[in-house]
């Protein structure tokens, strides 16, 4: 719930800044995780998630474009 009201606030230039950066260290983290086990493997799907929670707040915001 937390990640969604702060998603709302920022700008669209910096929701897409912050999807990068996830998928960024998500891939970094499949790489690490792959050699050898990380510490927490939960953060691997903590950042699936906030990926998603990304890419639907960018897709929410398209259709408000579109619908205006």
């Amino acid at each position: 719930m937390k990640n969604q009201l702060v998603l709302k606030e920022l700008s669209t230039a910096e929701v897409k800044e912050r999807l990068d950066a996830e998928r960024a260290m998500y891939q970094k983290m499949l790489l690490t995780h792959a050699v050898s086990p990380i510490e927490n493997p939960n953060k691997i799907k903590e950042s699936r998630k906030t990926i998603a929670r990304c890419l639907t707040e960018l897709r929410a915001r398209e259709i408000a474009e579109q619908s205006k």
